[in-house]
């Protein structure tokens, strides 16, 4: 678990930088539960991974930042760190799959950063690695990371300040670092809160892993919802989230289609399809009743996959 400490130091870091987001009630009529949308969409860069890179970042010592920064990332991620790396005056370069989103590459260009693109499975080697040919600056994990958790954790302290008797929350899953981040400040400040990722069962490893008890390799398949699926949870991630997190809630893509549609016309939020999934969970019941609260990820979507599920 991340220490309290450490989540809080990170607020104090992150403070005056990265946007204190929004908790707001969407009235959805035929929802389970009284929903709530903690809003990281709203970020300057439309994603949550603002906080982790910027504590991260503010965290590395000059030597470690002399040749630059670089990560890995579907595209959020890269966006984070390019975002800290212009403030900061830094080199930064991001390792990219060749399924990143548009939208997404053309942010991180717009940042300054520089792109390298590569095959799925050389992008998910460098998160085991943390190494890439030609790239020796300070490497940001996009979430196997304590100080990455750390940051993300900031937004649990502002989930219980804004609403203490919540029941439970449902976190989009990718490599973990959000969920493990924000679950070990309720941990701590609301014990009896239900803590559940949301996958994509194009690729959710999380769930059956659970379930085993120990990592299990899935099937991923490439899809809208880009910024959560993988092939695998990384060992370390699985030992810190069993730990923390009550259960993995697996939607399919219509299900999180559906989501971003709710959102669009119900609360006016744009979502990506790993903001939506938390909704999209939480709709069909898997989170149970009383006050959830979805985090929505991110709303970095490209304009035409928007369209084509906005019209069905």
């Amino acid at each position: 678990m991340i220490p309290l400490a450490e989540i809080t130091a990170a607020r104090d870091r992150l403070a005056g930088a990265v946007l204190r987001t929004p908790l707001v009630r969407v009235e959805i009529e035929d929802a389970p539960a009284e929903l709530y949308l903690k809003l990281e969409n709203l970020q300057p860069i439309g994603s949550f991974k603002l906080r982790g890179a910027g504590n991260a970042l503010s965290l590395a010592s000059p030597e470690e930042l002399e040749r630059g920064v670089w990560t890995a990332s579907a595209g959020n991620m890269a966006q984070g760190v390019a975002w800290w790396a212009r403030r900061l005056g830094l080199e930064c370069t991001c390792v990219v799959p060749d399924t990143a989103p548009e939208t997404k590459l053309a942010a991180i260009r717009r940042l300054g950063s520089e792109i390298v693109q590569v095959s799925f499975d050389e992008w998910w080697e460098v998160f085991r690695t943390r190494a890439h040919n030609g790239l020796d600056g300070r490497f940001v994990h996009a979430f196997s990371d304590e100080a990455v958790m750390a940051g993300n954790g900031t937004i649990g302290l502002e989930v219980v300040d804004d609403l203490p008797d919540l029941d439970a929350i449902v976190i989009p899953y990718g490599g973990g670092g959000l969920a493990c981040g924000i679950a070990s400040a309720l941990r701590e400040l609301a014990p009896e809160c239900k803590v559940f990722a949301a996958e994509v069962a194009t690729g959710a490893p999380l769930a059956p892993s659970l379930a085993a008890g120990t990592p299990v390799r899935v099937d991923y398949e490439p899809s809208f919802v880009d910024g959560i699926g993988s092939p695998e949870v990384f060992p370390e991630m699985f030992e810190l989230t069993r730990q923390l997190v009550d259960g993995s809630l697996v939607v399919d893509l219509d299900e999180v289609a559906n989501a971003v549609r709710l959102l669009a016309e119900r609360a006016r939020v744009v979502a990506e399809g790993a903001g939506a999934a938390s909704l999209a969970a939480a709709m069909v019941g898997g989170a149970g009743g009383g006050k959830i609260v979805c985090v929505v990820s991110g709303g970095n979507i490209d304009a035409s996959k928007l369209s084509a599920i906005l019209t069905g």
